[in-house]
């Protein structure tokens, strides 16, 4: 046995006592060992590989892995995959240590990516969105705009980047790979906003710092626009939603326009912000060489990945759950749940917590427009670490103070919220409370645990 060998079977025998003890860190605990042990061991475990497909994105990569993995499934390819949403570097080793292929597709953390692709030298780089997201983590979007160029022209005539068009500060990094870019986007004016949000990051030019003009915007500050100083303008998509149909929480009807023609999808998955994911998901899979008629059925059947919409019935009641972070994305969510209001309002569990990986600043509750849901609520647990302060915006929201409770704790919050019965009640926890949401329903017997 090799001395690399061997530290490759040190770290699988600690993840695998560490998913046998209950205690988490599965997913991560290997590949932080391996990595201390080896440096080089992204790159050694990398080299087995054919292709690399990576997708990162403030909002969003999760699904966007999952929809290109389930794609891949669809033709009977099973790519080494993240699937967990670990998505630094131990992460992606814990993935490569502990899966068997010849294929990856891994999530990359924003502030990763350079260091991932430098070390994979991936086929395929898929760039959704930057949103303002954990300013504490990350500094402005400036900061990962200019690491991403750094990527882009790294990869310039090795790799193939798909690129979302009506995001300016991504569409930019285009201009600098001259060749190999795939741009995907929105087309359906009528899903535009009737304003834009307080949640619009992407003001300036990155070119000459003049402010973008907005024909149109869809979510947050993707959408149409064009710089008057310089001339600069959306590209033209390659592959584009040219009708949409929103249907809440069932999902949604989506018509493409691709360079291999004309697609029909049906989402189960809801929200505008599902059909941004579907529409780099496929323009991936196409570089990736799936047949665009094999698509569709792969996307029909996509379950709901980790915390993204999923719904777990316990007794009479079915808790769908639906992360938030940034305000670009819990503005979405909020629209969607819009949908679903009736006369008597809608139940809600929101837990905010201020962790690491959360993002110690919470400032961003008051960004995202909660006001959307005003009417519409008929009652609200707080919960959290920050729980105090998030039932101060929904009073700020206009939500009514009488149908808003606060109960820090995640479990005592959620046997609160349940405890009238209601036939569903909607989850909207931050990361690290997601984390903690899952595991409880994990040990009650309700959901399986997603790591193992």
């Amino acid at each position: 046995m090799t001395a690399f060998a061997a530290k490759r079977a040190a770290a699988r025998a600690v993840g695998a006592a560490s998913r046998i003890s209950g205690r988490g860190g599965g997913t991560t605990l290997p590949g932080r060992l391996l990595l201390r042990m080896e440096p080089e061991a992204l790159r050694r475990l990398g080299a087995r590989l054919g292709a690399t497909t990576i997708v990162s994105a403030t909002n969003g990569k999760t699904t966007t892995a999952g929809m290109i993995a389930a794609i891949l499934a669809g033709v009977g390819r099973e790519p080494v995959h993240n699937r967990a949403g670990s998505n630094m570097t131990w992460g992606v080793a814990t993935a490569l240590l502990e899966q068997d292929g010849d294929e990856g597709l891994f999530e990359v953390d924003e502030g990763w990516l350079a260091r991932v692709a430098g070390e994979l030298d991936p086929s395929v780089i898929v760039l959704g969105n930057l949103f303002r997201d954990q300013l504490d983590r990350y500094g402005e979007l400036e900061t990962l705009a200019e690491a991403w160029a750094g990527v882009v022209k790294q990869g310039a005539g090795s790799t193939r980047f798909v690129l979302n068009a009506d995001d300016p500060t991504i569409a930019d990094l285009g201009r600098d790979a001259d060749a190999g870019v795939v741009y995907f986007g929105i087309d359906d004016a009528s899903q535009a906003l009737p304003e834009l949000q307080h949640a619009f990051d992407a003001k300036h030019c990155r070119r000459c710092g003049h402010p973008y003009a907005y024909a149109r915007a869809f979510v947050g500050h993707l959408g149409h626009y064009s710089c008057p100083g310089c001339g600069a303008t959306r590209p033209q998509p390659d592959v584009a939603a040219t009708e949409i149909e929103l249907r809440g929480m069932d999902g949604s009807r989506v018509e493409l326009r691709t360079p291999a023609g004309r697609l029909s999808l049906e989402l189960p998955l809801p929200g505008l912000y599902n059909v941004y994911n579907a529409l780099a998901a496929v323009a991936a899979a196409i570089e990736l060489g799936v047949p665009p008629e094999r698509i569709p059925a792969s996307l029909s059947e996509m379950r709901a990945v980790f915390g993204r919409v999923e719904t777990i019935a316990i007794g009479d009641t079915d808790l769908s759950i639906l992360l938030i972070k940034n305000p670009a994305g819990a503005n979405e969510v909020l629209r969607t749940l819009r949908l679903e209001a009736g006369e008597e309002g809608i139940d809600l569990w929101i837990a905010l917590n201020d962790r690491i990986a959360d993002g110690r600043d919470v400032s961003w509750v008051w960004d995202a427009d909660f006001e959307l849901l005003e009417g519409a609520v008929g009652r609200v647990v707080c919960a959290g670490t920050r729980a105090p302060e998030m039932a101060l915006r929904l009073k700020y929201a206009g939500w009514p103070p009488e149908a808003i409770e606060v109960e820090p704790g995640i479990e005592a919050s959620l046997d609160r919220a349940l405890a009238p019965g209601p036939d569903r009640l909607f989850a909207l926890p931050t990361y690290t409370a997601l984390l903690e949401l899952r595991k409880l329903l994990a040990s009650r017997g309700h959901a399986k645990e997603f790591w193992r």
